[in-house]
């Protein structure tokens, strides 16, 4: 990375560095991309930014799936899953889903649901409750599924460690397939098939899908063996926005794959076919067509609420709805859950960040790895505090609630080179944990509330000098310097070519030098809205979220009315009936 200071910027509003995101070397890339591409340097600048070289910027530009499909049979154990689930369809057997509570748990059983359908079948869907089952499948829910008729038990995005209720189903006489992504011991469940790229004896280099994008590779073997007996099968591109959906909100790295999933879901979504997600964009008041943040920050919060504070099933439900009136209902239930678990997660936060203050010290050089906990808190909330304080002070983050007997569960949200779920495993391992997994971004923990101090101190000790590595290269990498008059509605279009955004492709970073802060308002004690005028008299309004009471809230409170380096994301909105250039601030600091 280039250490030079972007427009002189070592310190800003909230402690970062600047630099260029592009090196000399990318740089150049940059420039043979624009002329052998033929399209404008912004959008070279952002594929050669994130390592795209000549060759591979077509395809980065114009993410096909055609083109990233792999075999499906490159997965082990994918084709005994396929098999066994030719037979069943066959068969007309009761085929029981066993999927998570998250929203690629939710996704995940929607879309294995949603095909076994379609050839007239009636699988039985189970959501684990989280506060009464925990994660994963548990026999008493296998014996309950069993004794409605089930044969063939599909847990998907769960079930890779999960020895013993999974021998407890082959007991009752079911067959097992796993479809799964999580990271995995290296003793597995003896089951039928275990389809996940994460296990340590596969070699299909697909680890960084979601839990959906394995069930829809599982689902295209499986159209591929029905075709090949004579079978119709269905269209599998009219379920593509489940798996965008889902690789979205499970943080993916939106690279090959995943990027080809998203770009091809988001079209799929906005044709508002799926009457589930239709209903559930209305009731985020999405007005506009769906872009990748709409899913991560609209679209899948509202899906998750079911699972964190009400009934864990609902999010496959509506996905999986095919009447208009019961989608309504559903969504409208998710929404209101939703706002519960706002008002829930903002007292949680307040006192969670408090307790992380205290850890890192008022200069933030205090532990290298956070874990908060409360005996109050809702077990439900505990992953989204752990991302709030991970994006906050840019360190892995545990929040842990206690319960009553003596037991607590946690989540965490962990930064790139920190691998939380390698950190877990270690700490299942060593007896720290009664239970826990994950993958590297992500990871959930069940523990004695009497050994949160000891799973701190195993943390920070197993994850400080990755840590401090990533630390040390955190410098807020900038793609391009613009000025108000170029940030039009066209120019944020022109950027989402770039897209789909998030994680393992970021969105641009633009930084607008020299720009006068001329208002500044608070919206709801939360959020700040700036108006920034250029030099040639261009003004354009700006959102910080978050930011009152913040460092760059302050700042801004202090810098207004004089001169100051903005940096930002781009995004298209609509105001008026007309599309506009939205702003979303990220940093700022002092020009001159």
């Amino acid at each position: 990375m280039n250490r030079e200071a972007y427009l002189g910027v070592t310190s800003s509003a909230t402690g970062r560095f600047w630099a260029d995101r592009l090196d000399s070397a990318m740089a150049r890339e940059a420039e043979a991309i624009a002329a052998m591409q033929g399209v404008p340097m912004i959008l070279a600048r952002i594929a050669a930014g994130r390592g795209i070289g000549v060759a591979g910027a077509a395809a980065f530009l114009q993410p096909r799936l055609r083109d990233s499909l792999p075999d499906p049979s490159v997965l082990l154990d994918m084709d005994k899953a396929v098999a066994r689930l030719v037979s069943a369809i066959e068969a007309d057997e009761k085929i029981a889903i066993f999927g998570d509570y998250d929203v690629d748990g939710a996704c995940s059983s929607a879309l294995l649901g949603d095909y076994l359908r379609g050839f007239g079948l009636d699988p039985l869907v189970h959501i684990p409750d989280r506060l009464t089952e925990g994660y994963g499948p548990n026999e008493e829910a296998i014996r309950a599924l069993h004794g409605r008729g089930a044969r063939l038990l599909v847990c998907v995005d769960c079930g890779t460690s999960g020895h013993q209720p999974l021998a407890a189903a082959a007991r009752l006489g079911m067959d097992v397939i796993v479809l799964d992504h999580h990271q995995a011991p290296e003793t597995l469940p003896d089951v039928h098939a275990l389809v996940n790229p994460n296990r340590l004896d596969d070699l299909s280099c697909l680890g960084h899908l979601c839990a959906a994008g394995v069930v829809f590779l599982a689902l295209a073997g499986l159209n591929r063996a029905l075709r090949a007996a004579g079978k119709r099968v269905p269209d599998l591109m009219s379920a593509i926005d489940l798996v965008a959906l889902a690789s979205v909100a499970d943080v993916v790295p939106l690279t090959g794959l995943n990027r080809a999933f998203v770009a091809q879901g988001l079209k799929v979504m906005r044709a508002r076919e799926r009457i589930g997600l239709a209903a559930l964009a209305d009731v985020a008041r999405l007005d506009a067509e769906p872009e990748a943040w709409h899913l991560g920050f609209l679209l899948g919060p509202r899906i998750n609420a079911g699972g964190r504070i009400g009934d864990a099933a609902l999010g496959a439900k509506l996905l999986m709805s095919r009447e208009l009136g019961e989608a309504r209902e559903i969504a409208a239930r998710l929404d209101l859950l939703n706002r519960e678990r706002q008002a829930v997660e903002e007292a949680m936060l307040a006192e969670a960040e408090a307790d992380a203050l205290a850890q890192v010290g008022p200069e933030e050089s205090g532990r290298a790895s956070l874990v908060v906990s409360g005996a109050n808190w809702h077990p439900g909330i505990v992953g989204i505090v752990a991302g709030r304080l991970k994006e906050r002070f840019r360190r892995p983050a545990f929040a842990i609630a206690m319960g009553e007997e003596g037991l607590a569960t946690g989540s965490g949200r962990s930064i790139a080179g920190a691998d939380l779920g390698a950190a877990v495993r270690a700490a299942v391992e060593a007896g720290i944990l009664v239970k826990g997994g994950g993958h590297a971004m992500a990871a959930g923990v069940t523990l004695e509330s009497s050994r949160i101090a000891d799973f701190a101190a195993f943390l920070e000790a197993r994850l400080a000098g990755a840590v401090s590595d990533a630390l040390a290269l955190d410098a807020l990498q900038i793609d391009a310097a613009l000025t108000a008059e170029s940030l039009t509605a066209d120019f944020a279009l022109l950027l989402g070519e770039a897209g789909p955004f998030g994680q393992g492709n970021p969105e641009p970073v633009i930084a607008l030098p020299a720009h006068k802060l001329v208002d500044l308002r608070d919206i709801k004690g939360q959020h700040l809205k700036a108006t920034l005028q250029s030099a040639g008299g261009n003004r354009i309004e700006a959102m910080a979220f978050r930011a009152v009471g913040r460092p760059l809230g302050e700042a801004l409170a202090s810098l207004r009315g004089q001169l100051i380096h903005v940096v930002a994301n781009v995004g298209r909105d609509m105001w008026g009936g007309k599309p506009r250039a939205s702003l979303r601030i990220l940093d700022i600091a002092r020009a001159g």
